[in-house]
């Protein structure tokens, strides 16, 4: 068995997920770390024996890493990827792939030239609701996928975006919960449906005054294949209510997933709360097997640390693609179809109108969409409620 050595570019928070991870895994092991705040790095080392560098390259080459795990903020991805590509080494890179196109096309460019492969984490794409919905609709269980519906209702407070100075801010963060916290979803919906072929979408801060970036947004969607969508993520729901993905297809039947229930998880900072679960499936003949289905994820649940056993899965799914020389589950193409899709939501907001997608990267100074001008001015002073800490 080929053991593949791996090392973490950005020791925060979810780096120690991946880290734990990679430890569970026997073909893996974490032989470096970088960041670029050194004291980050050196108590992750510290906890998985890893040896520290202060250099992508030296550390590629000296080490012989094969996969580098990419944990550092988005708007930060494109520099370290190219560096990791170049020196020779895969590249699997935390949702989002990229905050911009002109980031994501970039990253892909570097990969594909020196012939390494480039994944996204996507780690929701494990869970075995999911995968179940997948195998229904590549057995035509559900006819062709007619409607595909994003709701995902949480909470982020004060705390949370305190916790990290570059969270809530356009330049540091690249946007809000399109960026940040719906990528899970947004990926799933276009898994399950296929690529968009237009977007009209609203983004909007609703109670939360001290961040730059949007807490809210919707879309309603073409799709490729004729079939039709929604979208609404929110930040904006105390303490959180749920995250789900649904697909009704043209036969009747519909299949749906809830990925997130309760309060949602936060890397390094919370744990999975409710297993994901089968809620909606009317496949004639399969009514009675949702609820078979969620004793058996209960048991799973039970069982794991739901951080970090789909970290796992994936990391394992991607080493797998390497071994085989096949591309992972989730690709680098992926990742750029759904910052694609955010990004659509985005200029849409600041056009006022539909997008057709595909997309090209703008290269202008508003981000690629995010700095344009508002449907309607904030709501201010006193006509806005304040949010609190949850």
């Amino acid at each position: 068995m080929k053991l593949f050595r791996t090392a973490i570019i950005g020791c925060g928070k979810v780096a120690h997920l991946h880290a734990r991870a990679i430890d569970s895994l026997p073909n893996a092991t974490l032989s470096a770390v970088w960041s670029r705040t050194p004291e980050s790095a050196r108590k992750l080392a510290e906890t998985c024996g890893a040896e520290v560098f202060s250099d992508i390259d030296t550390m590629i080459r000296r080490k012989g890493i094969d996969l580098v795990i990419i944990c550092n903020p988005h708007p930060f991805h494109r520099e370290v990827t190219i560096q990791a590509a170049q020196a020779g080494a895969n590249v699997l890179v935390e949702k989002p792939l990229a905050a911009t196109l002109e980031d994501c096309d970039a990253m892909i460019d570097a990969c594909r030239a020196a012939g390494v492969k480039l994944g996204t984490v996507s780690q929701r794409r494990f869970y075995a609701p999911v995968q179940r919905i997948r195998r229904a609709i590549d057995a035509g269980k559900i006819g062709v996928p007619a409607l595909g519906t994003v709701n995902m209702l949480g909470w982020r407070d004060r705390a949370y975006y305190d916790a990290d100075p570059w969270r809530g801010t356009w330049n540091l963060e690249g946007g809000g919960v399109l960026v940040n916290q719906a990528p899970h979803q947004l990926d799933i919906l276009l898994w399950f449906m296929g690529e968009a072929d237009e977007v009209y979408g609203l983004r909007r801060n609703l109670n939360h005054p001290y961040i730059e970036v949007e807490d809210t947004a919707l879309a309603i969607l073409k799709f490729r294949n004729g079939g039709i969508g929604s979208i609404i993520v929110s930040n904006s729901q105390k303490p959180g209510i749920y995250g789900k993905v649904q697909v009704h297809g043209s036969n009747g039947a519909s299949v749906g997933v809830q990925t997130d229930g309760g309060a949602m998880f936060i890397a390094g900072m919370s744990p999975v709360l409710e297993p994901p679960v089968n809620d909606l499936w009317t496949v004639p003949g399969e009514e009675s097997l949702p609820d078979g289905w969620a004793k058996e994820d209960s048991e799973l649940f039970s069982r794991i640390d739901p951080t970090v056993y789909y970290m796992e899965r994936q990391i394992e799914d991607f080493l797998r693609a390497l071994d085989r020389g096949c591309d992972p589950l989730v690709t680098g193409l992926d990742g750029r179809r759904t910052v694609e899709l955010f990004t659509a939501i985005y200029r849409s907001t600041r056009d006022h109108a539909p997008v057709k997608l595909p997309l090209k990267p703008e290269y202008g100074n508003d981000m690629d969409g995010r700095l344009g001008r508002e449907e309607h001015e904030p709501v201010s002073g006193a006509e806005r409620p304040e949010a609190q800490n949850g």
